[in-house]
């Protein structure tokens, strides 16, 4: 579910759908903001499966607790050069 394996492709682990919203992350952003730029980007690149949502929180998730993200105010931010 992480990383990529035989019954999960990479385009649905966790890890990759992280990279995805790291890429949309190059300032503080809302939640739904980060969804639309993401689902526009997968669009654009005609990748892999659909996305549903609660994938995409899922990995909003996972990237909170490995502290790559935070939220503050309401706004999603990459945790660079922090903690």
């Amino acid at each position: 579910m992480i990383l990529p394996s035989k019954h999960i492709s990479e385009s649905r682990s966790l890890a990759a759908i992280g990279g995805e919203i790291l890429a949309q992350l190059e300032e503080p952003r809302a939640v739904s903001e980060i969804w639309e730029r993401v689902l526009a980007a997968r669009r654009a690149t005609g990748r892999g499966a659909p996305l549903p949502y609660d994938w995409f929180i899922l990995a909003l998730t996972f990237l909170n607790s490995i502290f790559a993200v935070e939220l503050s105010q309401g706004l999603v931010m990459r945790t660079e050069g922090r903690r």
